[in-house]
């Protein structure tokens, strides 16, 4: 009632001057319409003044100590000259050569590589109203990783545009919550645990070999091609959901499949380039945003009650991931009874993007590298005959296999499916010899760390996996730049899982199958949320004579 008498009370003001005559409301329209742009501007104008001024103090601060970057402009910071750069990059021909430099850092992120050649590996700029911090001074970068101050946390404002994905489970959240979490599901992914996983894992690898052999057949000849993306998107979603929850791929492919429908539709905002007051979406794309965040975290619950009334109608001493969350979740008192449901479906979302979308990745950058490099398909052949003359694969052969690792290492080397390290100082933080301010986020490049020549040597850009021979420490100079998986507190806690994984599936294809790269694919990495094969990575697979 309230708000319809104030719409007549309104509509009869406007027809108050019209009825006085129709050239006085004209006049009085227009300047109604020139009051409010007044003030709107002057408004406008004051709450920039106020909400930018922050940024200008974080900046000078940190001029004080030394550190410059590019100047911004009023309001959108850096974030013009940024989009300037990079459609510039868009316009320049990539050349790759013959797959030898692997080098996409100067095409998917221009702007940081242009400014590093301009201020150095330390530099400033800004988004808006957010500070940012570059870092990729090898020292600062170990300090910073290693830090175990919970004043160092991850970027509220990227956060938050993963929050429909991630919600606020471990991968995203901060302090004490943070804490609490990794105390619960770190445990889970031990390797003596990974190790109790391994036959589960050679189950979901079996299924992609059954399919590309029937693939072969159905095809009736020696050589098929296939785009091996979605396969190895299946088995890492097979594993996850054998592994850690204690179903097929098929109960989980809903939840599988929408997580991909949110991550392109997150992806497409630009959490590089975002500032909160200027990244509005519009409300169709948020609306999707929201009714995806609602059916996945609906679906996880449906798994969770299944899988609560699965483990109360058993006597199985035995618990799988999900289980031990509901443990978990119960048993500490941090969490809360009213807030145990959000914390196991955000974890579980957590465990499905990183656990599924991550490692297929890697996989498909493994399965191009070793395509352009059939010597090492030999190698890791070889080794194989030796380890396992039988042909079986268990927990302890996996353990020996020297060859397949050091593979895995050179490809997460060029192609680490995480391309930054990101923090946010959430108090005043000592890093080094830097007085980080409150506020300011700090960003690592991974890839320009990874292909360092002063680190790596010369043939830092080439695929060479005998430099790990020695393990890591003896592949580079500084073994604490080489962070795939992250480093310190915040290390990835799934490195053992994902790694057991890769070398399961990718030494069970070559134990199989003989495999080159087709004609058809293109070379065009691209940044959605993770560094993937833009077009897919296809290749001309030929089944092996088993003798």
């Amino acid at each position: 009632m309230k708000a319809a008498a104030f719409v007549l009370l309104s509509l009869f003001l406007l027809l108050v001057p019209l009825l006085i005559s129709p050239t006085f409301f004209k006049s009085f329209i227009s300047s109604l319409v020139l009051i409010l742009l007044v003030l709107g501007f002057g408004g406008f104008y004051i709450f920039n003044i106020l909400w930018l001024k922050s940024s200008q103090t974080l900046r000078w601060k940190l001029q004080k100590q030394g550190i410059n970057g590019p100047k911004p402009s009023f309001l959108y910071g850096n974030v013009p000259e940024m989009q300037k750069i990079q459609a510039a990059s868009l316009k320049a021909p990539t050349n790759y050569g013959e797959f030898v430099a692997h080098d996409y850092t100067s095409s998917l992120f221009p702007y940081f590589e242009q400014w590093r050649k301009l201020y150095g590996p330390i530099y400033t700029y800004s988004t808006g109203n957010k500070q940012h911090l570059y870092v990729n001074q090898p020292e600062l970068v170990k300090e910073m990783n290693q830090s175990i101050s919970l004043d160092l946390g991850k970027p509220s404002y990227v956060t938050k545009r993963l929050a429909p994905m991630l919600g606020n489970g471990i991968l995203r959240s901060n302090g004490h919550i943070w804490a609490m979490q990794r105390k619960i599901v770190a445990p889970e992914f031990f390797m003596d645990k990974v190790k109790g996983m391994v036959s589960l894992m050679l189950q979901s690898a079996e299924l992609l070999t059954r399919k590309w052999d029937e693939n072969i057949e159905a095809e009736g000849s020696k050589l098929v091609e296939i785009s091996v993306g979605e396969d190895l998107r299946s088995f890492s979603a097979d594993v996850i959901s054998r592994a850690c929850f204690g179903s097929s791929y098929f109960k989980g492919k809903k939840i599988f499949s929408k997580l991909r429908t949110l991550q392109k539709i997150i992806s497409n905002q630009s959490v590089l380039f975002g500032s909160p007051a200027l990244g509005f979406l519009p409300s169709r794309q948020q609306k999707e945003i929201d009714n995806l965040e609602k059916e996945i975290e609906s679906l996880i619950w449906e798994a969770v009650k299944e899988r609560e009334r699965e483990c109360l109608e058993t006597s199985s001493n035995e618990k799988d991931l999900l289980h031990s969350l509901l443990e978990g979740a119960i048993n500490d008192d941090s969490v809360g009874e009213n807030s145990s449901r959000k914390f196991i479906v955000d974890n579980c979302k957590n465990i499905y993007f990183a656990g599924h979308e991550s490692t297929a990745v890697a996989a498909s950058w493994c399965l191009m590298l070793l395509a352009l490099h059939p010597e090492w398909q030999s190698r890791i052949r070889d080794e194989m005959a030796q380890i396992c003359p039988d042909g079986v694969l268990d927990a302890e052969s996996v353990s020996k296999m020297k060859m397949v690792t050091m593979v895995i290492q050179e490809v997460m080397r060029l192609y680490p499916p995480a391309a930054f390290v990101s923090r946010e100082a959430l108090k005043d933080t000592q890093i080094g010899h830097i007085v980080v301010p409150k506020g300011v986020c700090l960003w690592t490049l991974i890839p320009t760390l990874h292909r360092d020549p002063e680190i790596w040597g010369r043939d830092a850009n080439e695929f060479k996996p005998e430099r790990f021979e020695n393990g890591v420490s003896g592949a580079c100079k500084l073994p604490q730049v080489y962070i795939p998986f992250g480093l310190g507190p915040r290390l990835c806690l799934g490195k053992n899982f994902a790694m057991v994984q890769l070398k399961i599936v990718i030494s069970l294809i070559i134990s199989k199958f003989r495999f080159s790269l087709s004609p058809k694919y293109k070379h065009s990495p691209a940044y959605r949320m993770i560094v993937e094969p833009g077009q897919g990575v296809h290749i001309l697979v030929e089944r092996l004579k088993q003798g």
